[in-house]
């Protein structure tokens, strides 16, 4: 597999890290604009910055070690370079290239099975061989009551862009959203923020698809004989009537109190679970504790 990016420094593929720099920094002065008037020098300075800009990041080197000139499109990099125009920052290239993103180094066009570039992805790639992958991608925790009531985020960027995002009602962790126009620039185009979801997890609800389930106590009277108690749902404060003879473990339907489907526009439903709490023997009465001690039934 051809390996350009030495061959442009004038290394070996085994050179050691200080050989490299040492290349590079004798290469720069020998072609560097103010020094050398030669018209084909400035190109050639191009060329030995963006070769060392991938092989003096350890990252990126064994990246570059393991696909090789595959990701010029099987082409030498000289010839890749001069392909590119005058007007083009070979050095942005190829940290587009090799930073984070779609597919590989944030090309979504490239193969590793020897395809190179696939130019029809117009949003990805460079040149003739498409344009970088402009995008930028990031991860945020939300609470978990955004997913059912909504809200807002507020995002500061690497481009050093602050705004606020929606964050829509029903929205699940692994779930992405798009900001347009937020990414990094190139050549006058810009790329979209694409913002990976997390929802923090809740100590009071558990969510099992859009339904949630949620644990209420119930004291032992009104377990057994009836009556009301409030309880906080996500949205307000209702008053619950409880059966009597309700049983631990009982459940409690409240129709489309649940969390939002962004796609169905169903609503899931909010699901009460009663745990009935039981008295403190010894703080109960003596006739009342020697009664229920005599007639509560051993089974």
């Amino acid at each position: 597999m051809a390996k350009s990016l030495y061959e442009t420094l004038g290394v070996s593929e085994s050179a050691t890290a200080d050989e490299i720099k040492k290349a590079y920094r004798k290469l720069a002065r020998k072609y560097h604009p103010d020094i050398n008037k030669d018209p084909e020098a400035q190109e050639k300075f191009k060329e030995i910055n963006a070769a060392y800009e991938v092989l003096s990041d350890s990252e990126k080197k064994a990246k570059y070690d393991q696909f090789g000139d595959q990701m010029f499109g099987g082409q030498n990099f000289s010839d890749f370079a001069r392909g590119q125009g005058t007007d083009v920052d070979l050095e942005e290239i190829l940290r587009s290239m090799f930073g984070g993103g779609g597919g590989f180094g944030g090309f979504g066009g490239f193969s590793s099975g020897g395809g190179g570039f696939n130019s029809h992805q117009s949003s990805r790639g460079f040149g003739g061989y498409g344009t970088p992958d402009l995008d930028i991608r990031s991860k945020i925790t939300v609470p978990f009551s955004v997913i059912i009531t909504g809200g807002k985020h507020h995002i500061t960027t690497q481009e050093g862009d602050s705004f606020d995002i929606k964050i829509p009602a029903g929205i699940k962790s692994g779930e992405t959203l798009r900001v347009r126009g937020k990414g990094k620039s190139w050549q006058g185009q810009r790329g979209d923020l694409l913002i990976t979801v997390e929802v923090a997890s809740s100590n009071e609800y558990e969510l099992k698809g859009n339904n949630l389930y949620k644990s209420i106590d119930i004291p032992l009277k009104i377990a057994l004989f009836g009556g009301k108690i409030k309880v906080n749902t996500p949205e307000k404060e209702v008053s619950l009537k409880i059966p009597k003879n309700t049983k631990n473990g009982q459940k409690f339907r409240l129709k489309e109190k649940g969390v939002p489907d962004r796609r169905g526009g169903v609503r899931g439903d909010l699901y009460l679970i009663a745990n009935i709490i039981l008295p403190d023997v010894d703080s109960l009465p003596e006739d009342l504790k020697s009664l229920c001690e005599s007639k509560l039934p051993d089974a």
